[in-house]
């Protein structure tokens, strides 16, 4: 899932790589390249499939299915992007989306399908439609009937129909009264043979239904080992007041408290039918390892699909008796994904009640908040010293928060999405635009009440957390941002470079990122757009030079003519540890009409 997602009301945030196209396409491509290896007869490989084409996660409120209608320029510059990166990466078949965009549902919009993805992108693999998509077109109110369904999509060029029947049933009756042209169908059938020879069934169709290889792969020491090391690199540090964490063994009593504690099957995350509920590593469990010689207690405080408040004693007894809480609270495995949309991206049920109870005790706690989205955790923010982002972790859940509280590995995860303060900020992500009345400030002081900026009275514009953001069991200082030139040509690379230090006692990682903005254009620009980023690993006072060259290219992007290329003009570039709290240097693209 390569759905760009800014809206966190979207339940299928969870599945993609968040708000950012530069991002975005990386991690597309790279999924792609996993999946399809060098071979895709070698029987442990698997043809990747990217969907959803285009732009479902713009869908409207961030309602699953819902309507998009959106500029070109946005639909280029922002939600194409990864889908061309996992297309060049050489991803074998794609899937539209359920969505209409612009008034034409994905399936059978020409637009799209044929003229983008075929025409101009020489796209040669399978299309696949998304469950019943293109039945769902008549009740979009786009077709008659089945039978008018299947003849527009196949035209559009989707060679898969899943789940509706309506190919298997209609197209020939089609072809036979001469409404369709047996090329359409010639043109799908030959794209889906070819994929299957590249898969090698033709000379072997039960290549993929290996048992040895079952047996051997599922759950096997080297692959539960990555699960663990992804999981690891996975956590965010959100908030880390006073230094509580890493926790040492002076801590003597714990409480772990919440209705994500003690819990395996929701561990595995949405999507998860056939992942089985008894093999995940629960919190509780990952914290007993690590806690030794500690005098761990639990109690789950109350129920996700509850507002019962019956557990809550229990809860603040033993929070009461504990040196420090460990509240692991959040969404279900089911309050994500696909048909997941939720109206408030609030804790869910009675959580952040049970939270205000056991912070009512005066102990230090620290919240582990398991989600698929961004959730709004103002209240969290403004009274929780330690803060975890741990979304869905999977397999190894457990060890990998232990090890992370514990400090045998240091968080280095940044934010790809960027977190709200309000539901109502909703969509929000870092690189939106200016508008001509910008604003600033927080929100309205006395005095202010007749402020006429783009704003809110009520919350600042900004998130919560940013898009890039987390925090290091140490600290890192930027500084002596440099330029080797102040303008450039295409040709000649532009050297930014910046001094990071480890200031902390601990050794870490650190993701260090490049922001630029295009100040003025064709069509206006967002006010940062990441441009590349680099992880390094910092020893306690080791100081680094880190060093980027941003090219003409990096500054490209489709224009007010619809043509893709870099304006000449004058620029910023910013850079820091997220996309927020950065250093900023200007610059200058020269071209020979420029001058």
């Amino acid at each position: 899932m390569v759905d760009i997602a800014r809206d966190a009301r979207w339940g299928r945030t969870a599945e993609g790589a968040g708000e950012d196209p530069y991002l975005g396409s990386l991690i597309a491509a790279a999924r792609v390249r996993g999946f399809q290896g060098k071979d895709l007869s070698d029987p442990l490989t698997i043809a990747a499939c990217v969907k959803h084409f285009v732009a479902y996660g713009a869908a409207e409120g961030g309602r699953d299915y819902n309507t998009v209608d959106i500029s070109e320029y946005e639909l280029r510059n922002t939600y194409l992007p990864p889908f061309k990166a996992a297309l060049d990466a050489g991803s074998a078949s794609i899937m539209s989306s359920f969505n209409e965009l612009n008034g034409i549902p994905a399936t059978a919009n020409m637009k799209v399908m044929r003229d983008i993805l075929r025409d101009e992108w020489g796209y040669t693999g399978v299309v696949i439609s998304d469950w019943q998509n293109i039945m769902e077109m008549t009740e979009h109110g786009y077709t008659r009937d089945n039978a008018h369904a299947g003849e527009l999509a196949i035209k559009a060029g989707t060679d898969m129909d899943m789940m509706a029947e309506i190919y298997l049933k209609e197209l020939p009756k089609l072809v036979k009264t001469g409404k369709l042209d047996v090329k359409y169908i010639d043109e799908s059938v030959r794209r889906v043979l070819w994929l299957k020879y590249k898969l090698g069934l033709f000379d072997n169709p039960y290549r993929y239904s290996n048992v040895r290889n079952e047996k051997k792969e599922v759950r096997s020491k080297e692959n539960l080992q990555a699960a663990f090391e992804v999981a690891q690199r996975s956590i965010v540090l959100l908030k880390n007041e006073n230094n509580l964490l890493p926790l040492t063994n002076s801590t003597k009593k714990i409480a772990v408290i919440g209705p994500l504690a003690d819990n395996k099957a929701d561990m595995n995350g949405t999507w998860s039918f056939f992942g089985e509920a008894q093999h995940p590593v629960s919190f509780l469990e990952g914290i007993k390892k690590y806690a030794k010689g500690a005098q761990v207690t639990y109690a789950q405080g109350c129920e996700l699909y509850s507002d019962s408040k019956a557990k809550f004693n229990e809860a603040v007894a033993a929070a009461q008796n504990a040196d420090v809480v460990i509240m692991a609270i959040g969404e279900s495995a089911v309050m994500n994904g696909e048909g997941a949309s939720r109206a408030e991206v609030a804790l869910p049920g009675v959580q952040l009640d049970l939270v205000k109870a056991i912070h009512a005790t005066g102990k230090p706690i620290i919240a582990l908040v398991s989600s698929g989205r961004a959730l709004e955790l103002s209240w969290l923010d403004e009274n929780i010293p330690g803060i975890l982002a741990t979304w869905s972790l999977g397999s190894e859940a457990g060890n990998a928060v232990g090890s992370v509280l514990y400090g045998a590995y240091n968080p280095a995860g940044k934010l790809p999405v960027s977190f709200p303060r309000a539901v109502g900020q909703l969509p929000i992500y870092y690189n939106q635009k200016n508008t001509g009345r910008p604003y600033t400030g927080t929100h309205a002081e006395p005095g202010e009440e007749r402020v006429y900026k783009s704003r809110y009275r009520d919350v600042p514009n900004t998130a919560l957390y940013p898009f890039g953001y987390g925090l290091s069991y140490t600290t890192f200082k930027y500084d002596n941002l440099k330029l080797d030139k102040k303008s450039f040509r295409p040709g000649e690379p532009l050297q930014v470079s910046i001094d990071v230090t480890n200031t902390g006692k601990y050794a870490g990682e650190e993701v260090v990122q490049i922001y630029t903005r295009d100040l003025v254009g064709s069509i206006t620009r967002p006010v940062k757009e990441l441009k590349k980023f680099q992880k390094l690993h910092f020893k306690p006072g080791e100081k680094k030079t880190v060093t980027f060259a941003i090219n003409a290219d990096d500054l490209a992007f489709w224009r007010a003519d619809l043509t893709y290329g870099f304006e000449p003009g004058d620029f910023k570039v910013f850079v820091g540890p997220n996309s927020r709290d950065t250093q900023e240097a200007a610059f200058t693209l020269v071209t020979e009409d420029s001058i």
